[in-house]
């Protein structure tokens, strides 16, 4: 009898914690695994790697997703010149705020995600900042901390990096202590059922399972 062969689908993500994020949240919302999730070392990797991901035998969709950083329409455009270069040219003027899904004819299903929420300039770290309750009183004082020191000129991380300075002063304090972020949304330490988290989920399953 011969093998059935799945169809073929990617999502490119930046680093290792994306990657565990990624894959406590389909874990949590029992997302079927019907995609691979590819680390790439950083921004340039990942958009170095785009045209020939894309070209994949058999692939029916890639998933595309990035750090804003500083300038999200920068990240956007840089997006969208390495697409056009491989034939997408029904591209949106900029990026949506549930994530890009686009199918073109004759290619494979594209999606594009970038971080923290397609609308804010940030990282994934500021996508997991977004799944502690704005209640928590350890969110205050590592924000209260993060100030202070800041103010007496003391830290010694750069302040484009901030959002990573303050995810992981807060991871420190759960239990057990400095879990990374994968993990934390597996314990629920951050919240899996935040509203950014379900629209993140939500377009995962429009781009890799829906009309699959």
């Amino acid at each position: 009898m011969p093998i059935e062969r799945r169809p073929v689908a990617e999502l490119l993500v930046e680093g290792k914690n994306d990657q565990h994020i990624v894959w406590a949240l389909c874990k949590h919302y029992e997302i079927p695994q019907v995609f691979s999730v590819e680390q790439r070392d950083g921004i340039d990797e990942l958009l170095a790697s785009i045209s020939i991901r894309a070209k994949t035998a058999g692939l029916y969709a890639l998933g595309i997703m990035v750090d804003a950083d500083g300038n999200l329409h920068s990240r956007w455009q840089a997006i969208k010149e390495c697409l056009g270069k491989i034939g997408y040219q029904q591209l949106p003027d900029g990026p949506q705020e549930k994530g890009m899904v686009l199918q073109q004819e004759n290619k494979p299903r594209i999606g594009l995600w970038i971080m923290p929420d397609n609308k804010l300039p940030g990282m994934i770290e500021d996508f997991s900042r977004f799944l502690i309750d704005e209640a928590d009183p350890l969110l205050t004082e590592a924000e209260s901390i993060l100030q202070q020191i800041e103010s007496r000129r003391i830290h010694r991380y750069k302040i484009s990096h901030r959002a990573k300075a303050l995810i992981h002063t807060w991871l420190a304090w759960q239990d057990p202590p400095g879990m990374p972020m994968g993990q934390a949304i597996t314990v629920k330490a951050l919240n899996p059922d935040s509203p950014i988290a379900q629209e993140f989920v939500s377009w995962l399953q429009c781009l890799f399972v829906d009309n699959v």
